[in-house]
């Protein structure tokens, strides 16, 4: 092989590979919906704020990643970060979960734009929010929240359930016209 062939193999092997300037640009162009996810994590903006800037750093500074995967990485950093911080943990509860069906995500809002209300989900205790918000929002599997927030499925399963009908139970489901945030747009 050539040092030119060996260069060129080289620079596209570098090139499917997000650097920091690609992380760079999807913070800058996406920290209005990055800065969402964090604060809905974490309740505090203060918290919120230092999650979105630990993100960053880990994205830029970690390990390789696909350039494809760029973005969920990103997101994903904010969320390992979010949990580090507030250390989310399952409840002790050992009661079963009454039998009660709990509806599909699309009729958590009345609206039909797929709007739910921010301060719903904000009011819903740590660990069920950071359930809420993976599993519901982010499209995390129920194995991938098990495996980040340390607990087992049936935890993920009955702490999702418990913020579905606290968000459809509330008396805060009433919607502002300003809506708080898109389900589509915290999608993976």
């Amino acid at each position: 092989m050539t040092e030119g062939a060996h260069i060129q193999g080289r620079e596209k092997e570098a090139n499917v590979y997000a650097s920091r300037e690609d992380f760079h640009t999807i913070f800058n162009e996406d920290l209005k919906e990055l800065h969402k996810l964090s604060f809905l994590l974490t309740r505090d903006p203060a918290k919120a704020r230092r999650c979105l800037v630990s993100g960053l750093e880990d994205c830029a500074m970690g390990n390789p990643v696909f350039r494809e995967w760029a973005r969920s990485w990103a997101k994903r950093a904010i969320v390992q970060n979010a949990i580090r911080e507030l250390k989310p943990r399952a409840s002790q509860s050992n009661s079963p979960l009454p039998e009660t069906v709990v509806p599909d995500i699309d009729e958590l809002s009345s609206r039909p734009d797929g709007y739910f209300d921010m301060q719903a989900v904000l009011h819903l205790e740590d660990f069920e929010r950071f359930v809420f918000v993976m599993s519901t929002l982010e499209h995390y599997s129920e194995h991938d929240c098990a495996l980040l927030l340390g607990c087992s499925v049936p935890k993920i399963c009955e702490a999702r359930t418990r913020a579905r009908k606290e968000i459809m139970g509330s008396s805060d489901t009433v919607l502002s016209q300003e809506p708080a945030f898109s389900c589509p747009q915290f999608r993976h």
